[in-house]
């Protein structure tokens, strides 16, 4: 695994460098190419905190955790995003590893329930509508006229699909896609 470390208001000491990269690689197995890691650590008031991001065979993994400690938080991390992959198992079964997830206990000793996953991800509900041409600040007035956190609209500057949305800080954030 490739990883790439950074720390936010937070210096990066060796042994939690070791530790995190000792934790994540256990996750190598569930990959068929090498997965790349983008690891933040930081301190919020009195937590410190780690954002994971995974990218492997086209699927991102992504996890936040806070805790007083940080070797707690990276495990419960590497938790948080097993179940990811578990629970996705059959989306990514042409890319993951075949018999890598037979067993049914985490790296952490935990046991994993698959009970429940089946029929998730039901639609009860389907909208259509046409897409007007705007720009991002314009969108970001509808989204806020709606009430809604998301807004899907047509870029009038690259004539592509894109979204806006707001972001758990309260600031804006633009998605565009990438050919």
């Amino acid at each position: 695994m490739k990883f790439n470390i950074i720390g936010r208001k937070y210096t990066v000491k060796d042994n939690v460098r070791e530790y995190i990269e000792k934790k994540l690689s256990k996750l190598d197995k569930f990959f068929k190419d090498e997965p790349a890691a983008r690891v933040v650590l930081g301190t919020i008031k009195d937590n410190d905190y780690i954002e994971a991001q995974i990218n492997a065979g086209g699927m991102i993994f992504r996890a936040e955790v806070a805790d007083k400690e940080i070797l707690a938080a990276i495990d419960k991390i590497v938790d948080v995003i097993e179940r990811q992959i578990r629970k996705n198992k059959t989306r990514l079964a042409k890319r993951i590893r075949e018999g890598s997830l037979n067993d049914s206990e985490m790296i952490s000793g935990v046991k994993y329930d698959e009970e429940g996953s089946e029929n998730e991800f039901e639609i009860v509900k389907r909208k259509r509508f046409s897409l007007k041409p705007m720009d991002a600040e314009e969108a970001i007035l509808q989204m806020n006229l709606l009430g809604h956190s998301f807004f899907v609209f047509k870029n009038v500057e690259t004539n592509e699909m894109n979204v806006v949305y707001k972001r758990n800080d309260g600031k804006y954030a633009l998605i565009e896609s990438v050919d």
